[in-house]
């Protein structure tokens, strides 16, 4: 199993031409018995981000360890999501849900840090938030997290958003008023 590992021989450009950075997860060796013996194929589970709050994965699978990186890494471009950022961690705390999977997503003050272990801390450094608590709940499983992490971050809304769903201005929202 390789975590977190930084591919910095060959960058990744999104449509607009921004780089991606992108950290592999976990590879996987899958074995499939066949008359002649076993024949081994791996799977790779990738983040990429751009360190400015957009964020992707992707799963791929293939008969060597590069190819299913590059599958993944390929995929991971058509799941790219935005997140509603605010002063470099979220805007409020959120627990994302997948399968037996649960993660806590909490904002942390400035000088914090990225408080997460696992496959969590891969995800929010490529996303580029710079503050943020965190705790896995129920099942570690690396395909789960990611999974349960994702469900967390399509819950988070801007104070924008808020605003214009409540009708309130954005001040009043913050609480600063």
């Amino acid at each position: 199993m390789v975590t977190g590992k930084k591919n910095e021989r060959f960058p990744t450009l999104d449509d607009a031409g921004n780089e991606l950075v992108d950290r592999v997860i976990n590879i996987n060796r899958v074995a499939k018995v066949v008359k002649g013996g076993r024949r081994f194929s791996f799977s790779a589970l990738v983040v990429i981000g751009d360190s400015q709050g957009r964020v992707g994965w992707g799963l791929g699978k293939a008969n060597e360890v590069p190819e299913s990186i590059r599958k993944a890494t390929e995929r991971a471009k058509t799941t790219l999501r935005t997140l509603p950022l605010r002063k470099g961690t979220l805007p409020h705390g959120v627990i994302g849900h997948y399968g037996a999977a649960r993660v806590l997503l909490k904002p942390a003050a400035p000088g914090t840090g990225v408080i997460a272990g696992g496959p969590l801390r891969p995800i929010l450094e490529v996303a580029g938030i710079q503050n943020v608590l965190t705790k896995i709940l129920g099942s570690r499983n690396p395909h789960n997290v990611i999974k349960a992490t994702f469900d967390g971050f399509d819950q988070l809304i801007s104070a924008q958003d808020a605003a214009d769903k409540r009708g309130i201005s954005v001040e009043q929202v913050l609480g600063r008023e």
